[in-house]
């Protein structure tokens, strides 16, 4: 019989799904085209056109919608409904992502448990121990025809810069860089392999086709650097920005496929046999995306069925009644000037906490704020991350630092008109990092230098005072200095409210019955052309 001298691999990626498996949005049960029941159909039909293929999940699995939240805070029982779809179509491993960790680690150790595949992460590590945290670095996957494939998995290490503290005890983040150049060259030495694939659940700090920053460079994403700098990776997948990117860097083939199952990232590998050894002809990435014709894959609507319909009747569980006008029509315009639902999100943070001074963001642009009737749905619609609460003392000046950090998020156009500065748009958008504070009023002018933005910044009728020391609530990413809010890092923590705020919410609302939506306009934005 003739030794087959060619065969093509095909690696499948599946990125950031962030618990998304039906196709609808959570919001209003629409029907959209994204999620991991789609997907399944795409991923079925790219596996049956090539001689072999690996299959990874590149990390944030198990945390993002309304039936993740629902299954980690309320059921606990049987496999994670991510986990047991991940089995049933046999992925070959997965790499921990940053919001693995946002339901606390016993969530994500149950996970590992009840996985038929490992997970990786060579850069999270337990303090004291060489090996890493949840399983392995890398594996070593074996075909029948002897093509040996080694995947490496990587982790951000920005995880403490966000994560609640109690969620991660134990841990350290190794630099992702480092760590990368480090088991690189163990296996270079230790493994025999025919392709090396590194699955970084982060990004690119850099434009993979021009070089250009496209961040601040502060470490969080150091795909480029890796490209760049380490040799002898073949395929390197990557996430976390939620990009759509299909590219080479340094000879390296790169794929990034978005964000809550809207595509597969597929990097085809052509292997010929020379002199008994498989060596790569060809490698060539593309975007999958789901098109027209893909259906849901019945059998995973039918083993997530159950939960869902849980998670459904959760939702459209009545908590409050609103008195005013709480909805968002403009997401844009509630970032110029003091908005009803802000304020009330904020009144919820310092009801909690006992703060005098608030500070919270619109996450999304999808935000529709409260109708009259609120629900579950409603709460899990607005507010869409598990986030829990910290306050922290910061010095007047640190204040004003912050809200100088808010001012970048606009900038003039041309014609002078006030815009998003596109860094908060590029290369991922970031809403989310632009806070509207309550218990002080304050002033942003945009027709002034980035810096000096703040014209106004009182309490109580009496300028803030630079060296004061100030008690603030926040989210527990921003206190710990998240979106580059460095200002806030290592301030002294003088409470922490470890509820989630979609159930202080809800809270809120369960107590007081009926809310009020009121505002005291105590903050706006200037542009040329403003007019009160």
């Amino acid at each position: 019989m003739l030794e087959n001298k060619q065969c093509q691999m095909v690696i499948l990626v599946t990125s950031d799904l962030h618990g998304h498996v039906f196709p609808h949005n959570y919001r209003n049960n629409r029907e959209v085209s994204i999620g991991l029941a789609k997907l399944a159909t795409m991923i079925h039909r790219e596996r049956e056109s090539y001689d072999y293929s690996i299959l990874i999940d590149n990390g944030d699995l198990i945390q993002g919608t309304p039936l993740t939240y629902y299954y980690s805070r309320f059921m606990k029982e049987g496999i994670h409904p991510m986990v047991n779809i991940l089995n049933h179509l046999n992925y070959d491993c997965a790499v921990i992502g940053n919001h693995e960790f946002n339901f606390g680690i016993e969530v994500l150790q149950a996970a590992i448990k009840d996985s038929n595949f490992p997970w990786l992460s060579a850069n999270t590590i337990q303090y004291g121990m060489k090996n890493c945290a949840f399983g392995r670095p890398y594996v070593v996957k074996v075909f029948e025809n002897g093509l040996r494939v080694a995947i490496l998995g990587i982790t951000t290490h920005y995880i403490p810069n966000w994560e609640n503290p109690k969620h991660i005890a134990g841990l350290q983040f190794e630099d992702a860089f480092i760590s990368t150049k480090k088991w690189v060259k163990f296996i270079q030495k230790y493994e025999t392999y025919d392709l090396l694939i590194i699955s970084y659940h982060g990004g690119f700090e850099r434009e993979p086709s021009t070089g250009e920053e496209t961040e601040n460079m502060s470490g969080e994403n150091q795909a480029y650097a890796i490209c760049e700098e380490i040799a002898g990776i073949d395929v390197l997948l990557t996430g976390h920005q939620h990009r759509m990117i299909a590219d080479t860097v340094n000879g390296v083939t790169i794929v990034q496929p978005g964000c809550n199952g809207q595509a597969i990232g597929k990097v085809v590998v052509t292997f010929e046999k020379v002199c008994g050894q498989w060596v790569i002809s060809n490698k060539a990435a593309e975007l999958v995306t789901i098109d027209e014709t893909a259906e849901a894959d019945r059998e995973i609507i039918k083993m997530t069925k159950e939960t869902e319909r849980e998670t459904q009747a959760w939702l459209d569980q009545p908590i409050g009644r609103i008195i005013g006008d709480m909805t968002i029509h403009d997401a844009f315009a509630v970032r110029l000037g003091a908005h009803p639902l802000i304020k009330f999100l904020n009144q919820v943070q310092m009801d909690a906490s006992g703060a005098r001074i608030s500070a919270t963001a619109l996450f999304d642009n999808g935000s529709e704020g409260f109708n009259e009737e609120v629900t579950m749905r409603n709460i899990v619609s607005n507010y869409i991350y598990p986030n829990t609460l910290r306050v922290i003392r910061i010095k007047g000046y640190e204040m004003e630092a912050a809200l100088e950090k808010c001012a970048s998020y606009f900038m003039l156009d041309h014609t002078g008109d006030i815009v998003v500065n596109p860094s908060y748009l590029q290369p991922k958008p970031q809403h989310y990092n632009y806070d509207m504070w309550e218990g002080i009023e304050y002033e942003l002018d945009i027709r002034r230098p980035v810096g000096d933005r703040v014209t106004k910044l009182m309490i109580s009728g009496e300028p803030i005072e630079m060296e004061g020391e100030y008690e603030v609530v926040m989210n527990n990413y921003r206190a710990s200095g998240g979106g580059d809010f460095h200002m806030f890092q290592n301030k002294p923590v003088i409470k922490e409210i470890q509820t989630d705020m979609t159930e202080l919410i809800a809270d809120y609302f369960l107590k007081r019955k009926v809310v009020y939506a009121d505002n005291d306009k105590n903050w706006r934005v200037i542009w040329q052309g403003y007019t009160d």
